[in-house]
């Protein structure tokens, strides 16, 4: 068994690197306490829901690296990491998991902007006379 687990996830176009060991439930995300990075609590509830659902809140150490996107991709970026991480722990764990969804990488992303149109899909006034 691995001493440190190391998951990517990704979201929008945020992706979080998630670096796991056994110790006191300590969370740093980009150097600072989670409480400060996700200052919103729904952000942080879902960014940390993994650890709740597995029971292991105050089991892990928990170091996240995140860049790119804005805080709901982070926030998503850093649960998807952390599941996974969690899984390679312990493959018990994938069912509770899986049950909520929170094993699956998130598809949608921005549509690209398009020529002749002001946004992706938003066009010009359409004048007939």
């Amino acid at each position: 068994m691995k001493e440190v687990i190391d998951t990517v996830g990704r979201r929008k176009t945020s992706v979080a690197r998630v670096f796991m060991a056994p110790g006191k439930g300590r969370i740093v995300v980009n150097k600072l306490p989670v409480e400060e990075y996700f200052k919103d609590e729904y952000k942080r509830s879902q960014a940390l829901r993994p650890l709740v659902v597995a029971e292991k809140q105050n089991d892990f150490d928990i170091k996240v690296n995140v860049r790119g996107g804005g805080v709901t991709g982070q926030s998503g970026a850093v649960c998807l990491a952390i599941a996974r991480a969690l899984v390679e722990y312990d493959e018990s764990i994938r069912a509770a998991l899986r049950g909520d969804r929170l094993l699956t990488r998130d598809p949608r992303m921005v549509e690209r902007k398009k020529y002749g149109r002001k946004k992706a899909r938003k066009s010009f006034q359409f004048s007939k006379r």
